[in-house]
């Protein structure tokens, strides 16, 4: 089943899914089997992977001189995609991303996705930071709804570089990301909410949001959403705290706010594992209070998380 499937049956549960990593390069994908035979009790009804552009490395010589290298420290999507298709019958979603990747290197992407019969993306625009600095719209695309362009062109049986080919018979469906808390680029919300509708007006079948703590800020950009026209589901994104360092460090790269009380009782932790407690009780009671309020599906950010994410799996589904 694709995704949005299992998002629009009419059976009255709220769905289960994760996200995972690809290993480091050089380790086993024993690892990423860990993961899922231990969240695999739930019944998820599909599992992302992420995608990770490469990164600059310096490295010295034995004369001294220092050379620069850009490494993928974590390659491997389609590939794990494709593995976990087979080996668990559950719905794979790669994702596919802008940043530091050409537009050929997509396209070689969703050809072998094609051939491996992995049809659901998550197309996002991806880390802004790293070593690839074209801005050639030939080359590169700059962001999630030009990305969106091509997957459309390739559905459609156009090549980037504009050739025509015999389309596949079975179409890629994908989602997008919103935010709640607005993306970090964005000059305001309003300016967010007309690229989330372009999104969906071009063809995403769902949304699935950026992080977040706070239930009523995703209730809230529900209704603007649904204001707007924006009628896809949108699937919130929860992620359990797991270290005190959280409280500072997720509102800094992920620009979501953790609420006051929450942020109260992890400025009191002395402990990663009071603070694990903590994350594991909050995350419970949204989720709770999300399932209570009939959302279609939640994702689960299992960085770090996996116990975790598994205590508040019991406590739900």
């Amino acid at each position: 089943m694709r995704v949005i499937d299992h998002l629009t049956r009419n059976d009255g549960r709220t769905a289960f899914s994760f996200e995972i990593l690809p290993p480091l390069k050089g380790n086993d994908i024993a690892r990423v089997f860990n993961i899922i035979d231990r969240l695999r009790e739930f019944d998820p009804k599909y599992i992302n992977i992420t995608s990770h552009r490469s990164e600059v490395q310096y490295q010295e010589r034995p004369d001294g001189t220092i050379i620069k290298k850009k490494i993928r420290k974590r390659p491997g999507s389609v590939a794990i995609a494709s593995a976990i298709q087979n080996k668990y019958g559950i719905t794979a979603v790669p994702h596919i991303i802008c940043k530091g990747f050409t537009r050929d290197e997509t396209e070689y992407a969703l050809i072998d996705l094609n051939f491996l019969g992995v049809h659901d993306l998550l197309l996002l625009q991806g880390d802004a930071k790293g070593p690839d600095k074209s801005t050639d719209p030939t080359v590169v695309n700059l962001h999630a709804t030009d990305l969106q362009s091509q997957v459309n062109d390739f559905n459609r049986g156009i090549y980037a570089d504009g050739e025509p080919f015999e389309a596949n018979a079975t179409p890629f469906s994908y989602g997008m990301a919103c935010y709640p808390e607005k993306h970090e680029a964005a000059p305001n919300m309003e300016s967010d909410l007309r690229y989330a509708k372009m999104k969906v007006d071009n063809g995403a079948s769902y949304l699935v949001t950026q992080m977040f703590f706070d239930n009523q800020k995703y209730y809230d950009f529900l209704a603007r959403c649904r204001a707007e026209g924006i009628t896809v589901p949108i699937i919130p994104g929860i992620k359990p705290i797991v270290t005190c360092s959280q409280l500072n460090v997720l509102p800094r790269v992920f620009r979501s706010d953790i609420p006051e009380p929450l942020a109260t009782e992890l400025a009191a932790c002395t402990t990663d594992a009071e603070a694990r407690e903590v994350g594991v009780e909050w995350c419970t009671a949204q989720c709770r209070d999300l399932i209570a309020h009939g959302v279609p599906s939640i994702h689960f950010y299992t960085l770090m998380a996996t116990d975790s994410v598994a205590r508040v799996a019991k406590e739900i589904y």
